[in-house]
């Protein structure tokens, strides 16, 4: 069963190696409608921590003098013909972190915990200007209570035991793969709305001491059977991996997935060896759009998923890993993916589903990085 939340896995992370070669952060994204058009607007908002050993001052990566990161990043950004991403860094000796179960972090005047997160990041362009800052600029500010519903938890690839080991690279936990939101958004002064029956949101979290190439994430709640025509408002979807690494050793192209189904679970998981999970994805793109095609199967459940959105919804979001270098230049992300989902039973088509609102992440290392 996934559907378990452990707010023990949204702890902070950063502990014993990973102080020194370590990341941790925390993930929302949702949709908002524009009062006045009545158009709908994705949103993210991100707390990431890098490198915490010598948290007095922002240092960055990417520089002649090979410095490792560190710092205390707020992400913001939407997705649309307008998107952007706002990066606002302060050392992580500057915020107040409540490090165990349930998580609080509060930086200048940003605040996130497990029900609420509100803050402002404004960015002006002579900060954009500068490389090493990542980002765009433009001002985001926010308000939103959080109600995570629904959870993907990965099981004991992230258990305890395996946490304190550090035994892989890249760790994963989701703890509201389908989330309510509600509050506001206001982007370059013009104010959005964010309801929880029309949110559509997501939370979870990565932490280890690098990332993963390829790089993919698929995850949308806001679902329709095309067999019944009717909403699916009890189902989520969520898949996420590429090349999971268990200390120095690479494992082959891999996922894991799950969909809760109007209460039934169907879940991918390759590290529960006992089910057989079989997988094989690809990504492909065109002038103007990318595509996702994931075939997962287990001894009784197979789940096909097509996803696809445009390139100029999209942007390339930034992230430096702990040893200084930008390894994924091109990992596409966005929050505005459509496409299809079919889910089967011993053979039998369960449903047919239309997805709308997906959020959608593909990268690969560049090639001088493999």
């Amino acid at each position: 069963m996934f559907n378990k939340q452990d707010k023990r896995r949204n702890e902070y992370m950063l502990t014993g190696s990973f102080k020194r070669k370590g990341y941790d952060w925390w993930w929302h994204s949702f949709t908002a409608v524009d009062p006045d058009s009545n158009r709908t607007k994705p949103f993210y908002i991100e707390f990431f921590i890098i490198n915490p050993k010598d948290g007095s001052k922002v240092v960055f990566g990417q520089t002649d003098e090979q410095n490792k990161p560190s710092y205390l990043m707020v992400n913001v950004g939407t997705w649309g013909v307008d998107h952007a991403q706002l990066h606002a860094f302060y050392p992580v000796n500057t915020a107040k972190i409540h490090k165990k179960k349930p998580i609080e972090i509060e930086v200048d005047g940003a605040y996130l915990s497990e029900y609420k997160t509100y803050g402002k990041v404004e960015i002006s362009k002579d900060d954009a200007l500068e490389k090493k800052r990542m980002t765009d600029f433009g001002t985001i500010e926010w308000d939103l209570e959080i109600d995570k519903k629904i959870a993907f938890n990965v099981g004991y690839g992230a258990s305890g035991l395996f946490r304190s080991l550090k035994a892989f690279e890249m760790f994963w936990h989701a703890e509201g793969m389908k989330t309510l939101y509600n509050g506001y958004v206001i982007y370059n002064g013009k104010k959005y709305i964010v309801t929880p029956d029309t949110s559509y949101g997501y939370a979870d979290k990565n932490w280890g001491r690098d990332f993963t190439s390829p790089w993919v994430w698929l995850s949308s709640c806001n679902l329709r059977s095309k067999i019944t025509g009717k909403s699916l408002n009890n189902s989520v979807f969520d898949i996420g991996g590429g090349r999971p690494k268990i200390g120095p050793i690479a494992l082959s192209r891999k996922l894991l997935s799950a969909f809760f189904y109007e209460g039934t679970e169907y879940e991918f998981n390759f590290s529960k060896f006992w089910t057989n999970t079989k997988t094989k994805f690809s990504f492909t793109e065109t002038d103007d759009e990318v595509f996702w095609h994931v075939e997962q199967k287990t001894w009784n459940n197979k789940m096909i998923t097509d996803i696809k959105c445009k390139k100029r919804d999209m942007l390339f979001i930034n992230y430096e890993a702990p040893n200084g270098k930008k390894r994924h230049n091109r990992l596409f992300n966005g929050g505005n993916g459509t496409g299809i989902v079919k889910l089967y039973h011993k053979g039998k088509l369960v449903d047919e589903v239309e997805c709308f609102n997906v959020g959608c992440e593909y990268g690969e290392y560049d090639k001088k990085e493999n």
